[in-house]
């Protein structure tokens, strides 16, 4: 089959970027795949970061062409007559926020008609809400074939956007293997700076208010002192209340904070120093840290919102908070340390690893497309 994937990758930074470039890497096996990138993503004032472009990334091998511009409709139809100059069977597209509808829908509502145009949604109602969203994400919905959501969340949302018409394939998100195999807690704990024997907490990725930092905090300090607690990401807004949090705790000496975007190469060393990677959230969908988490043999504590614990068995490969609050928080980080079990959670995540690999996730999308075409 030939492919035209139509996304974020490589300068850019960031989980939808690696998931693309997995996703392409698994595609390029069996079929022909074309990557087409943007050129300009956001409007510097309306990315949160310091950056929207990485210098180094292990993705760096898998290339694809800058030629959309999010803000700019020329570059709609330049990328429209790229595309269709592969004469692509598939145009494949990521989608998870309602600012590129305009330029993602319409590049694929004037692809040829005989390519079937699927898109993987991350989101299709935002965490943060804006008046626009609904009708921006409906011109997106429209110019597509076929979905496919990485959770139950995203399904219902679909579904009732579209009053039960879409057509979709509903796959877990892959677990990414791209950062290199874990290494060794004791050498993880040395890079990074921690000396002491303690449990390991780690807070990992952009910090945004609806991912519940504030809630990690307040938890930690419910917590004896035999746990440390280690925040890793870059923070989207200001940190402000964090640190105010921060400098008032009795146990500021046990937390250890990296507030930096965290480059490829030392993925591996926050999470093989952790002993769980914790997800206080307060709304999600699906999360990638669960899926970069799992690949290094971490478990997974997280609150039970969104579809987070469709990938998380309780006891098993992690722990599920049942309510988003500080309380309920520190009770289950204590509950899942009564249960820990380094071997066991191992054995979980082989079997995990098999089933939620990039390969299988490829073919069934492939598998996805051959039905619509069989079906138009």
């Amino acid at each position: 089959m030939k492919i035209a994937q139509l996304s974020t990758f490589y300068p850019y930074r960031g989980g939808i970027a690696q998931f693309n470039a997995s996703l392409k890497k698994s595609l390029l096996q069996n079929h022909t795949v074309e990557a087409f990138n943007f050129k300009r993503q956001y409007p510097n004032f309306l990315f949160p970061g310091k950056t929207q472009l990485v210098k180094e990334s292990i993705n760096t091998e898998i290339t694809a062409m800058p030629v959309l511009d999010s803000i700019n409709p020329f570059t709609y139809f330049t990328t429209v007559k790229s595309i269709n100059q592969l004469n692509p069977d598939l145009l494949l597209m990521k989608y998870w926020m309602s600012f590129f509808a305009p330029s993602l829908g319409t590049v694929a509502r004037h692809t040829k008609k005989k390519c079937t145009v699927i898109s993987i949604l991350d989101n299709l109602i935002p965490h943060e809400k804006r008046f626009f969203d609904n009708a921006l994400n409906k011109y997106f919905i429209n110019q597509n074939d076929g979905f496919v959501v990485m959770s139950k969340k995203v399904k219902h949302d679909l579904l009732e956007s579209t009053k039960g018409k879409a057509k979709l394939i509903e796959l877990p998100h892959p677990l990414y293997n791209h950062f290199g195999e874990p290494v060794k807690k004791k050498d993880a704990l040395k890079t990074i700076g921690i000396r002491n024997e303690n449990k390991n907490l780690l807070f990992f990725g952009f910090i945004r208010k609806y991912k519940g930092l504030d809630l990690l905090l307040q938890a930690f300090e419910k917590l004896d002192d035999s746990y440390n607690l280690i925040i890793a990401g870059e923070c989207y807004g200001g940190f402000e209340a964090y640190q105010k949090i921060i400098n008032k705790s009795r146990k500021k000496d046990q937390i250890f904070l990296f507030n930096k975007y965290i480059s490829d190469a030392e993925v591996p060393n926050f999470m093989c120093a952790a002993d769980a990677c914790i997800l206080p959230y307060k709304s999600a969908t699906q999360s990638g840290i669960e899926s970069i988490a799992y690949h290094f043999n971490t478990p997974i504590v997280a609150t039970d919102v969104g579809g987070l614990k469709e990938n998380i068995k309780h006891l098993k490969t992690g722990y599920i908070i049942p309510e988003a609050n500080a309380d309920s928080i520190a009770y289950g980080i204590k509950d899942f340390f009564k249960f820990y079990n380094a071997d066991k959670i191992q054995r979980e995540l082989n079997i995990l690893k098999k089933e939620r690999s990039w390969d299988n996730f490829g073919q069934k999308i492939i598998d996805f497309a051959n039905s619509l075409k069989s079906d138009a």
